[in-house]
């Protein structure tokens, strides 16, 4: 079982304060846990003591890894708020209760499931830690899942992989989306999962003594061309993703080239460029597989660029090339890019005290009543807006399906701005991403440079050009043309159409 010293060991730069509020919600909580058991029949407090190490090692102050060694103790071992304001203070008590009421809903039928998911969305409107908080929570009970009765294993696997996942994907945190994805893939499609594994690890062994063989290769001409601060690694892609990809490519293995990858991380964005031409110098491009999501970064902060080229050894082989700061930022989340950033010279500073800066600026001090904070991705205060107005619990679950969990696509304004909508979105989703009066007006619409209808299903990379007339209205048809909840709730607004019953 997980000490308080190890907890308080991946408290990187933590005050003596800190600490020994940590200290004091360890005991009190293995104290409210004793004699309790997980399904497995080992002793139950060893669930918030991994969350809290995990918090710790992702940087959370002492705040948040209190709450995530306290998270089940009102909950499961009647623990009064109270009590908990009293010993821990406000702030603990306040995301206390938030990873408790979203504790509550578990999903039981369409409506209970709805409900949870709707409660969900405004928490974390309200306070991001309490989502974070809940994610680790998450993450550690598909660890142990194997224990859980099946007829639960099930049920959680895929509220896991539909919600939580996609979740931690918006978020930028990338180690937990596919942590998560991988956890719940083999409970809720086992067929699926175990033709996939046999894909990977066959794909896998054809190409592994090519992908070595380029590695060396690379590290050499890189050498020769002065980029000497470099490291390289091999990136597998997670199992659920490329079960992903394999439906989208029609299950055709040939049309997948990033199963493996080779990830070359430099010093600063100018090597990031000069080593993509030294790739490029090496081995043949494939036209229209070079992506730059430096110059144009995805809406969650991802930042990299990626490149496919034509090897000897290996076949076709996916090249991703990145700085440090934008490495930690694609594992852990947008605001580790942000305030990476504010740091300077990264080479002097640690990993820990990165990982503790960026959880900072993830998670401002906020009081209990907690208004939504100027650190909370916009995306959750939208969604939650959008999806509480409706009041059908079958038309709220298919709207947070197509927000949140949907494969997304990355278009462009005029100007360069990123806007990302689900797969098939049309201009007038578009138009209503950007704003909800130009989407009122919108009389027409460019994709590239030519006029398209209204009902054009929009692509990544698409530039969009929206205009708009001032007589010019929503119409019914419309709500057949369009994706997202937040443009069918303005649509019907307008036209006085109402929801499905």
């Amino acid at each position: 079982m997980t000490s308080v010293k190890e907890i308080q060991k991946e408290m990187q730069g933590a005050s003596e304060k800190e600490l020994a509020l940590v200290k004091e919600a360890y005991a009190f909580a293995k104290k409210a846990h004793d004699g309790h058991t997980r399904y497995s029949g080992e002793p139950y407090f060893m669930h918030p003591a991994a969350v809290a190490k995990k918090l710790a090692e992702f940087g959370a102050d002492g705040s948040v890894v209190a709450a995530g060694l306290l998270h089940d103790t009102v909950e499961d071992v009647g623990a009064s708020e109270e009590e908990i304001e009293k010993l821990f203070g406000k702030d603990v008590r306040f995301l206390v209760h938030g990873v408790t009421k979203l504790g509550k809903h578990k999903y039981r039928g369409m409506k209970r499931h709805a409900e949870s998911l709707r409660r969900l969305l405004v928490a974390t409107s309200a306070d991001i830690r309490v989502l974070l908080i809940k994610l680790v929570d998450r993450y550690h009970n598909m660890t142990t899942i194997d224990h859980v009765p099946e007829r639960k294993r099930k049920r959680i696997a895929i509220e896991t992989l539909e919600i939580y996942a996609p979740i931690a994907d918006r978020l930028g945190m990338g180690l937990m989306k596919r942590d998560l994805e991988d956890l719940s893939f083999p409970h809720v499609d086992p067929d699926a999962y175990t033709h996939t594994l046999e894909v990977m690890k066959q794909k896998s062994k054809e190409n592994e003594d090519g992908l070595k063989k380029i590695q060396r290769t690379l590290r050499k001409e890189l050498a020769k061309g002065s980029i000497t601060d470099f490291s390289t690694e091999l990136r597998v892609k997670g199992l659920y993703s490329l079960y992903q990809k394999l439906e989208r490519k029609d299950k055709d293995i040939t049309k997948i080239f990033d199963i493996a990858a080779l990830r070359i991380i430099v010093k600063d964005v100018n090597d990031c460029y000069a080593t993509l031409g030294i790739v490029h110098n090496l081995f043949k491009p494939i036209p229209g597989k070079i992506k730059d999501y430096i110059a144009f970064p995805k809406p969650n902060g991802y930042q990299s660029l990626h490149t496919t080229v034509m090897t000897g050894n290996a076949g076709i082989v996916e090249v991703q090339i990145r700085t440090e700061e934008m490495h930690r930022s694609a594992k852990y989340g947008i605001a580790s890019h942000i305030s990476y950033k504010q740091l300077g010279d990264s080479n002097k500073k640690t990993f820990e005290t990165l990982a503790r800066t960026w959880m900072g600026e993830l998670i401002p001090k906020v009081n209990k009543e907690a208004k939504q904070s100027a650190s909370t991705p916009t995306w959750i205060a939208d969604l939650a807006e959008a999806q509480t107005a409706l009041s059908e619990s079958d038309e709220f679950l298919q709207g947070v399906k197509e927000d949140v969990t949907s494969y997304r696509v990355f278009v462009f304004t005029p100007r360069g701005d990123v806007i990302d909508l689900p797969v098939d979105s049309s201009p007038i989703d578009f138009a209503y991403a950007i704003h909800s009066d130009i989407g009122d007006h919108l009389a027409g619409a460019k994709v590239n440079g030519k006029l398209v209808s209204l009902d054009t299903k929009l692509k990544n990379g698409d530039r969009v050009e929206i205009m708009t007339r001032k007589n010019a209205a929503p119409t019914e048809k419309w709500l057949d043309m369009v994706k997202t909840s937040i443009a069918r709730k303005s649509i019907r607004q307008k036209t006085g159409k109402k929801p499905i019953q």
